[in-house]
This record gives C-alpha cells, sequence and structure tokens, in this order.
C-alpha cells in the first residue's frame, strides 16, 4: 500500500476527539477526511481509506461497518487509556488482520458531550474506576493519568500521537 492508494481519512465520532484526530491526520498527510456516513457518499466502495473510530469495551465503533464498505490498511483506535496497553485486546475484539496497522491513540473525556446510553453508561464506569483507583497505592503513571481525565475530563488529543500513523503512511 503506497501512500497515493488511501483516498481519506474515514472516522466515526461522539464526543469529538476522533473528529480532531481525523482533520489533524488529514492536514499532517493531505487527505480528505470524512465522517463514515459523509464518505458512504463521497468515496467509491473498495477506495482505501485509514479509518479514525473511538473506543468503547473495546470495540472500534464504525469499524466493522468500514471494512463492509472500504479497504481499511490502517486503523486509529481513539480511547481513554494511554499507550499501547489495550491494543492486543483492541485487535481482537475487532478481529483487525495483523496485516492491518492498528494505531491507539488517547483521546480525551467530557461526560458532557456524551449523548444517551452512553454518557448513562460512562458515569457508572467512571464512579466504580474513581473509587478503585483512588484506593490503589502503588498506581502506575497511565493510572493517575486516567483517574486525573476521569476526575477532571480534558483532552489528551496531540499530534504527537499521530506520529505513528504519519510515519506508516508515509513509508
Amino acid at each position: 500500500m503506497t501512500e497515493k492508494n488511501i483516498k481519506a481519512i474515514v472516522y466515526t465520532s461522539n464526543a469529538g476527539s476522533t473528529e480532531q484526530f481525523a482533520k489533524m491526520a488529514g492536514e499532517q498527510l493531505n487527505l480528505p477526511v470524512y465522517s463514515l456516513k459523509e464518505a458512504k457518499k463521497n468515496l467509491k466502495k473498495g477506495s482505501a481509506v485509514i479509518y479514525l473510530g473511538w473506543v468503547m469495551a473495546a470495540e472500534i465503533k464504525g469499524y466493522k461497518k468500514a471494512v463492509q464498505l472500504f479497504e481499511v490498511p490502517a486503523v486509529g483506535a481513539v480511547g481513554m487509556a494511554k499507550g499501547e496497553s489495550t491494543k492486543t485486546q483492541v485487535a481482537q475484539k475487532n478481529q483487525i488482520s495483523e496485516d492491518t496497522a492498528l494505531f491507539m491513540l488517547q483521546g480525551g473525556f467530557h461526560l458532557e458531550k456524551l449523548h444517551g446510553i452512553y454518557k448513562l453508561m460512562m458515569k457508572l464506569m467512571v464512579k466504580g474506576t474513581i473509587e478503585n483507583l483512588e484506593y490503589k497505592k502503588d498506581k502506575t503513571p497511565e493510572e493517575e493519568d486516567m483517574l486525573d481525565l476521569m476526575k477532571n475530563g480534558g483532552s489528551r488529543i496531540s499530534v504527537e500521537q499521530l506520529e505513528k500513523l504519519i510515519n506508516w503512511y508515509k513509508k
């Protein structure tokens, strides 16, 4: 797959973090950016795209639909976790093959931007996680970061996180 084969960045976003990453990636790679809904209208079926989706319970939202419509040689999974700690679980849950590049991206947490069932689910998950992490003695830096994100909200979005994806594309 050469960079000239990739037609666009396609994404599914819930609270905006994935959309921000998609737009940054589009700028960095000089590619058009479409939501999955827009991509269905603007791209030919089978076009090669880089897909970015938000993660919930290790599932990359919209990924199954994206691979039905497009060739997806690279995936960006946007979640709350920092680093590569959940990469294997995400790859397995979404049945991402070894020849597909998977990039883990830490987004943000904005409970007020969530809607419906996702907001309710996250309220419950956050409450339990905060309780568990606050009383844990030897927290890892990732756990400290997650605790801060859940208690205070905020964003971890940065172009630096896209570096591996950008390098993959330019190879």
